[in-house]
């Protein structure tokens, strides 16, 4: 059913929770309505993580798989232990105090074995964990404490489409489909948060986001850091990008489905090992090649590439910048605003260009390589 959306803009950089409309968004939130709201990574659509009719929202909003687990949002240090199980080991319950005391707020998901009851069990999708995180956004924290709840959000947008990074975004995904969006401008960082799992024995890094793996390893060298085996399939150059495994239940947001796709069919090239100054011509011409032969298909066209080489590109119907390879946190966060150009050029086709995967840009690219279903060619 079609519902009014409200749309309250606060352009104020600092936002106490009596903003009339925090209040405002609050007493939704608090009334099991889904509000959407910006945090420093992407905009979240929020829900009472503890009612499970509300939860059952955000799925039927986003047309989200039931299986895929949220990411619940907390304001308040106390807020984690009414979430975490009282097993929790010590050491466990050590490596995220020193976790936290380095990253919170900011973009970094801990998945931690949950308190049983302490969320609805559509948060979780049955899994004995919870992924909690603090967001570094005034408007987000100030939302959530004047909700007086954890808040389960996803990113604010329709499934597998690219997140959104402006309340414009949510408002062409879930206008109708919710009851309000916080508006507070463009988020900073541009890609969801980092998500490790914490056990007993080390971290899990279950997907990259906006702290980078050398982040983590600098913050707690002392403890083991694995890869997910998603993760380390991806890693290897000389493996096959190939789609995961769709049987088993994902444990963490973005690890199962394809996610960040436009409407085109889109594929990536990169390469598959040596230098990178090497490697671009290659990866520009072998990109060129495809949008050619696309083209004399009748289709419409489009490419991805950053600043240094959007004028290597002739003859394509839409040419989408996302940043500078030179400093790849501008290409993250300019990647999904360029990602949802395509679809307002009504591009049939596309290839983006890979980028180094050191520090964010292995976030990066698993968000390229997921919003091209793994369509891989390395050169």
């Amino acid at each position: 059913m079609t519902k009014e959306t409200i749309v309250w803009t606060i352009e104020d950089e600092e936002v106490r929770e009596d903003h009339p409309g925090i209040s405002a968004a609050a007493e939704l939130l608090r009334a099991g309505e889904l509000v959407a709201f910006p945090t420093e990574t992407v905009y979240g659509l929020g829900a009472d993580a503890r009612s499970t009719s509300a939860v059952e929202g955000i799925y039927a909003a986003k047309g989200r798989p039931s299986d895929n687990p949220l990411i619940v949002h907390i304001a308040d240090r106390v807020q984690l232990d009414e979430l975490v199980s009282e097993t929790i080991s010590e050491a466990e319950r050590e490596l995220a105090e020193r976790l936290i005391t380095s990253f919170w707020p900011g973009p970094l998901t801990l998945v931690l074995p949950a308190r049983p009851g302490a969320v609805s069990p559509r948060v979780t999708a049955g899994l004995p964990t919870v992924a909690v995180r603090m967001p570094d956004h005034p408007h987000a924290l100030a939302l959530i404490r004047a909700a007086g709840l954890p808040i389960a959000a996803p990113s604010a947008n329709r499934s597998g489409r690219p997140s959104p990074t402006t309340a414009r975004h949510v408002v062409d995904d879930l206008a109708g489909r919710i009851a309000g969006i916080v508006d507070g401008g463009p988020t900073s960082v541009g890609l969801e948060s980092t998500i490790v799992a914490v056990g007993p024995r080390g971290l899990e890094l279950l997907r990259p986001g906006g702290v980078t793996q050398q982040a983590l390893r600098d913050a707690v060298p002392d403890v083991p850091l694995t890869l997910a085996p998603e993760l380390q399939r991806h890693a290897d150059p000389a493996s096959e990008a190939q789609q995961p495994e769709q049987a088993a239940a994902p444990r963490a947001p973005g690890m199962k489905y394809a996610h960040y796709a436009p409407q085109g069919e889109m594929r990536v090239v990169t390469y598959g090992s040596g230098a990178e100054s090497a490697a671009r011509d290659a990866i520009i011409d072998r990109a060129a090649a495809l949008l050619a032969q696309a083209k004399q298909q009748g289709l419409r066209t489009g490419v991805l590439t950053y600043a240094e080489y959007a004028d290597r590109y002739r003859g394509v119907d839409h040419v989408a910048v996302c940043g500078s390879l030179q400093d790849l946190s501008t290409a993250a966060h300019g990647l999904y605003d360029a990602l949802r150009s395509f679809d307002q050029a009504g591009i049939e086709y596309i290839v983006a260009e890979g980028c180094p995967t050191e520090g964010v840009g292995e976030a990066i690219m698993n968000r390229l390589m997921k919003a091209a279903a793994y369509r891989i060619e390395r050169v």
